[in-house]
This record gives structure tokens, C-alpha cells and sequence, in this order.
């Protein structure tokens, strides 16, 4: 598999490579963040305008599914703001070793060892972040340039380190 390049993969574009990556998560959990805090106000806003009415056993039945979406995404949201805080307590600065907060460019593409977001595409790169304790995560942990790692018979090779 043809790896797209970074330009020279000099330490200051992976550096800057990987400032952007980083942002990058900050921003699409700002943007979840954003947007379950708003569902959950309309909900409260809701659950507030609904008065009492004489519909009964329905009406009691709409309160309490009502009542558990919000507990559901209350949940989701301290998830994301727990995901937040990680990512903002990471040192993303230069390693000798993987850890978390580490760039890796293996022989299969880009790694950035931090939360679990998934796939992004940082200019034109596929990037997987991933969280340490994924499977990929916990076996790369302490390893160093031309490192092999093996992965459900999938070998990964650390070519670069950031």
C-alpha cells in the first residue's frame, strides 16, 4: 500500500502535521459537545412548557421517555466532556517512543495515539486516532522507530515517530 507523503516528513511538518490533527479532535468533540448540550437544553425547555394536562396515563408516558432521553444524553455528554479532558491533558510533543500524543506513520498509514475519534482526513492524509487502550493502541505503547507490531496477523512497522 502506497502511502501518501508528508511533505519532506521533516520534524517541522510533522510537527505542524500533527498540531493540526490535534485540533482537528478538540474541534469535532466541540462540535458534539455543542450540539447534545443543545438537544438536551430543548428537552429541559420542553419538560418546562409541558404543563399538566388531563391526557393522563399518555401524558405521564411522554414525561418519563422524556425523562430518559435526557438521562441518555446526559450520559453521552459527560462521555464527550470526559474525551475532551483527556485530549486536552495529552502532551502532544516529541517523543522517543510511542506513547500517547504520538504521531506514527506505519507501513498501513497514520496513527495519532490519543482518544477514539476514528478516521480523519487531515489535508488529503487518512489519519486513524485511536485511544490507548485499543488493541492497536496497548501493543504500539513503548515502541520506537522500526518497531513491528502484529495486529490479527497484520504487520505494522513504525517508520516515523512525532
Amino acid at each position: 500500500m502506497k502511502l501518501p507523503r508528508l511533505p519532506d516528513f521533516e520534524m517541522k511538518s510533522s510537527i505542524l502535521f500533527k498540531q493540526k490533527i490535534y485540533s482537528a479532535c478538540l474541534q469535532l468533540l466541540e462540535k458534539r459537545i455543542t450540539a447534545l448540550s443543545s438537544e438536551l437544553n430543548d428537552l429541559t425547555e420542553g419538560a418546562k412548557n409541558d404543563s399538566k394536562s388531563s391526557a393522563g396515563d399518555k401524558h405521564e408516558t411522554a414525561r418519563a421517555m422524556m425523562q430518559i432521553e435526557q438521562a441518555n444524553i446526559g450520559q453521552q455528554l459527560d462521555g464527550l466532556l470526559k474525551e475532551k479532558n483527556e485530549l486536552t491533558n495529552i502532551d502532544i510533543g516529541n517523543k522517543a517512543y510511542v506513547a500517547k500524543g504520538s504521531l506514527i506513520k506505519t507501513n498501513h498509514g497514520y496513527l495519532f495515539l490519543s482518544i477514539a475519534i476514528g478516521k480523519l482526513i487531515i489535508d488529503d492524509i487518512p489519519v486513524m486516532v485511536l485511544s490507548a487502550q485499543s488493541p492497536i493502541g496497548k501493543k504500539m505503547l513503548g515502541k520506537i522507530k522500526e518497531d513491528v507490531v502484529e495486529i490479527n496477523g497484520v504487520k505494522y512497522i513504525v517508520e516515523e515517530l512525532t
